[in-house]
């Protein structure tokens, strides 16, 4: 995996610097040479610019990959969570064009986004190339990820926790050192190809008074608001444009000659924006400006975003950020100028907790500001406005600007999480057990089932026939339903029951189960034998679900210190061929499943692990290293 990280940040660092290329290039094709091309035109040869790099975005995205539409990070996120980390190998190429057109030709976006999903898709190809496990292709796609950032803005360590923070959902150990060595070494190709520079070369900050921190969290409280405004206003965005009725790949060409429209009169809302937010940071604009700017480049970007354009939103944040900082700052600096310090201050920490607000990222976003301008006097404030911003904008708009966009998709990252803590479950753990059953026989009366319902207070019952036999079930609503009819006199449970209903497998994740639940809209699943259908062992119940989760989040919080580890299995380690009591874990890990192609193996003393195993187990910190030599040290007869 070192070896890995290595490949994939050299080729994160290159593909950062070819990315920042193709941009300048594209911005001289259709700005420079457009110009003059279109010279009859004056000044309102703007208005055809956007309008034609949203065609070409458009066709490329719509007939090569759809996946290259918009920031890129929300894609990668579900690919992350829902595949694998298995993104397709041209989705770094289309992106690649389509970015650079869209943010060349003056679509409101940003570098970001792109580069993020570019990086995670050349490692995810590579791990693919491999045939890796879904366990290490995810690290890939962090790593790619991680370098990306890292080339793109001089910022290692950003790199590194936006990766682990943003894309794999949590700061997490595991992967975290060949994640390192991918953002370093691209950063380090970035440095050499295009030096050694902030992102932002800002004036010298520092807090004047300790009173200016009610300010800063004033500033914390606004750049929530306008966190949640834009996210509210993408989300508005791309509903419209959806509603509109001409083909798909035609809808970025509108939004084009919209920002063309809008930069008629304002050009500074057009492509990445960082001249003027360096403006912003020097106290070069007037406050009135500022204030307009920070409504244009809302709009700006909700048009680009919402039409599908192509980039990120990391810059439209910062702009947002500085400018609405900015305003701030020079009113309060008008106000209160003793205690104050100048409006460029407020700026430059607005464009972090904006940031951290959107895209609910404050550790992030606080590493990469630092780095991007390598001024650490401000990280007192930074840290203040951030959190503070970060929980107002939680509040008014519960999903991140990249989790709205699954969201509308039906991809709920956060169940996401839930859903793998019960692979580890099976439906013969959870179910109620046959012999605590009340089953009735199918040549029950009516009645006498009608009786039964009224003195149980059950909702539905297995109906067995007297030979054992698992014959169907029949509820309350059945039971209802056949009472409302006039014939019943000589009718049995036979009758109205349900037959032919959906079971389930004692072997079987919860995870798997809970599909059939949300699919049939039941309340319960019978369990069979897999090898005899007709043998009833238990039934499964929603609350036999919640329970069981329950109780896992229970043993997890009762228990400090203990991780979750996923263990790939592969030919020639010395766990292969050994069952679980051969293998002498040490006494603080414990085997919680077998995950075993697409069935679930209940782990005893006696299961045995076969190559392409995966074991979850449940280990005390500070124990990996020992439980791995146990399970991939070289197998005894490669040892002899």
């Amino acid at each position: 995996m070192i070896a890995l990280a290595l490949v994939v940040g050299v080729a994160g660092g290159f593909s950062a610097v070819f990315f920042r290329s193709l941009i300048e290039m594209f911005r001289d094709l259709f700005f420079v040479q457009g110009s003059e091309s279109l010279s009859f035109m004056g000044e309102y040869y703007v208005l055809l610019v956007p309008a034609a790099g949203g065609l070409l975005v458009g066709v490329l995205v719509y007939f090569f990959a759809r996946e290259a539409r918009g920031a890129g990070v929300p894609e990668v996120m579900e690919a992350v969570a829902l595949r694998g980390g298995r993104i397709r190998p041209r989705v770094a190429v289309v992106k690649s064009l389509a970015s650079s057109i869209c943010i060349g030709s003056g679509g409101s976006l940003g570098r970001e986004g792109p580069i993020v999903q570019i990086g995670s898709a050349l490692g995810s190809t590579l791990g693919q190339a491999l045939k890796l496990s879904d366990q290490r292709v995810r690290n890939l796609v962090a790593c790619g990820a991680a370098a990306g950032i890292g080339a793109t803005f001089n910022t290692p360590i950003a790199g590194v926790i936006f990766a682990l923070e943003v894309i794999l959902g949590g700061l997490v150990v595991e992967g975290f050192f060949s994640v390192v060595i991918a953002s370093v070494t691209a950063t380090a190709i970035g440095q050499a190809v295009l030096g050694d520079m902030p992102a932002f070369v800002v004036p010298h900050y520092e807090l004047v008074s300790w009173w200016e921190l009610l300010l800063y969290v004033g500033l914390g409280i606004l750049c929530g608001v306008a966190a949640a405004t834009f996210i509210r206003l993408l989300q508005f965005s791309e509903r419209n444009f959806d509603k509109i009725a001409c083909p798909e790949w035609v809808k970025p060409a509108i939004g084009g000659f919209a920002i063309g429209v809008v930069g008629l009169f304002v050009p500074q809302v057009f492509g990445v924006g960082y001249d003027t937010v360096t403006d912003a940071l020097w106290g070069n604009l007037p406050v009135t400006v500022m204030a307009l700017l920070v409504v244009v480049k809302l709009v700006a970007t909700a048009l680009t975003a919402g039409s599908g354009g192509s980039g990120g939103v990391f810059a439209p944040s910062l702009f947002v950020g500085a400018m609405l900082g900015g305003f701030f700052g020079g009113v309060a600096n008008e106000w209160w100028p003793e205690i104050t310090a100048p409006s460029g201050a407020y700026a430059l920490v607005a464009m972090g907790a904006l940031f951290a607000a959107a895209a609910r990222a404050p550790i992030s976003s606080m590493i990469i500001l630092f780095e991007m301008t390598h001024d650490y006097k401000i990280i007192v404030p930074l840290m203040c406005a951030t959190v503070v911003a970060t929980l107002v904008a939680e509040l008014l708009a519960p999903e991140s600007i990249y989790t709205v966009k699954l969201k509308r998709r039906g991809v709920d990252l956060s169940r996401q999480k839930d859903f793998r803590m019960l692979r580890g479950i099976t439906a013969g753990e959870a179910m109620k057990p046959v012999a605590r059953l009340s089953t009735v026989s199918p040549e029950m009366p009516i009645e006498n089932m009608a009786r039964l319902f009224k003195e149980t207070f059950h909702h539905g019952f297995a109906v067995v026939t007297d030979a054992g036999e698992f014959y169907g079930i029949i509820t309350l609503k059945d039971m209802e339903n056949a009472l409302q009819t006039k014939e019943m006199t000589g009718k049995r449970v036979r009758h109205v029951c349900k037959t032919g209903v959906v079971t389930a497998y004692p072997d079987e994740t919860l995870e798997d189960v809970l599909q059939c639940f949300g699919a049939l809209d039941v309340g319960r699943i019978p369990v069979v034998e897999r090898k005899n259908s007709k043998k009833l062992v238990g039934m499964l119940r929603w609350s036999d679900i919640v329970r069981s989760h329950s109780q896992v989040m229970l043993d997890l919080e009762y228990e400090p210190g203990t991780i979750l580890v996923t263990c790939d299995i592969d030919e020639g380690d010395r766990a292969v061929g050994k069952s679980l009591r051969e293998l002498d874990l040490p006494p603080d890990c414990v085997v919680n499943s077998i995950q075993r192609g697409k069935h679930l193996v209940v782990p005893r003393g006696s299961s045995m692990v076969e190559a392409g195993d995966k074991l979850v187990i449940l280990a005390s910190e500070g124990k990996e290293e020992e439980m791995c030599e146990h399970l991939y040290g070289p197998s005894e007869n490669d040892a002899e």
